[in-house]
């Protein structure tokens, strides 16, 4: 004799919609935003594609054409000026991540004596710096002057990131630290073999904001560096869109000079915009988590 049985299964009663005029206002805001910064850049876009570039908001390029970007990409004096940039946010990533995550790891040694006060310390040089003319003399005296160090040893130091990485350390269990103790690690091998492991997605955050702070870097070149060999990208790129000669081979080639110009800020903003929403995951993951405390 069969018997059938028949799985009962729970369903949730629905619940009834509420109005909520936070969540409401919050998201028109957002909305808001978001469209604020895009529209710019589907401008910037749609322009430095368009050989009839005119004023106002255009979603589709009236004549489409990419002489803008034949025009940049085919000069040979932004060749030594993008390796520059590319030489100095990679030195400039590096030596940041190293820097931020051992000084962040020191911070959480709590048997360490003065650990609050060195705390407090670079709490200090976040609030009051020294300003630009004694930081000139510092550097000319050191010899840094003309040198791409003017702009990668200073920006490595970011204690807003060795911050970010501290609290991201803070997170991780004190009993792995006391576990990798007891088997006989020493501090160093527990940071190597045990945090960096665990800190991937907050690597990748820190690291993007390193990474963008030294490419977009325009102000420490321009005051520290004057030799125009060393000049980086972005510092270049704007002698030439400024450059009336440049623009008037341009114009006399039957090209926009505002094509050429858009076609400009894409290009410098182009590695970024590709590379993030590959590193999106890390970086919301690695924030996030920085302020999980067990």
């Amino acid at each position: 004799m069969k018997t059938n049985t028949k799985t009962a299964t729970y369903k949730e009663p629905k619940k009834p919609f509420q109005f909520d005029l936070f969540v409401l206002l919050n998201s028109l805001f957002f909305i808001c935003l978001g469209v604020i910064i895009i529209v710019p850049i589907l401008k910037i876009l749609v322009d430095s594609v368009d050989a009839k570039a005119a004023y106002g908001i255009n979603l589709w390029p009236n004549e489409f054409s990419v002489s803008g970007y034949k025009v940049i990409l085919s000069t040979a004096a932004l060749y030594r000026p993008f390796f520059i940039s590319c030489l100095t946010t990679v030195l400039g990533t590096f030596f940041g991540l190293t820097l931020s995550t051992l000084g962040a790891y020191v911070l959480i040694q709590f048997e360490m004596p003065g650990r609050t006060l060195f705390s407090y310390m670079l709490l200090f040089t976040m609030i009051f710096q020294a300003g630009m003319v004694p930081t000139y003399l510092a550097f000319k005296n050191l010899g840094l002057t003309n040198t791409i160090w003017a702009v990668v040893l200073p920006g490595s130091i970011n204690v807003y990131n060795l911050i970010l990485m501290r609290n991201f350390f803070e997170g991780i269990p004190q009993s792995l630290f006391e576990s990798a103790e007891i088997d006989g690690c020493t501090p160093l091998g527990t940071f190597g073999r045990i945090v960096l492991p665990l800190s991937k997605a907050a690597l990748a955050s820190v690291g993007l904001m390193f990474a963008v702070y030294f490419w977009n870097q325009y102000t420490n070149f321009t005051l520290y560096i004057t030799d125009a060999s060393l000049q980086n990208f972005q510092v270049k790129l704007r002698s030439i869109i400024l450059d009336d000669q440049s623009l008037a081979a341009a114009s006399a080639a039957g090209i926009f000079q505002t094509t050429v110009k858009n076609a400009a800020i894409i290009v410098v903003m182009a590695p970024f915009l590709i590379i993030y929403p590959f590193l999106q995951k890390y970086f919301v993951t690695g924030i996030n988590m920085g302020a999980v405390k067990e």
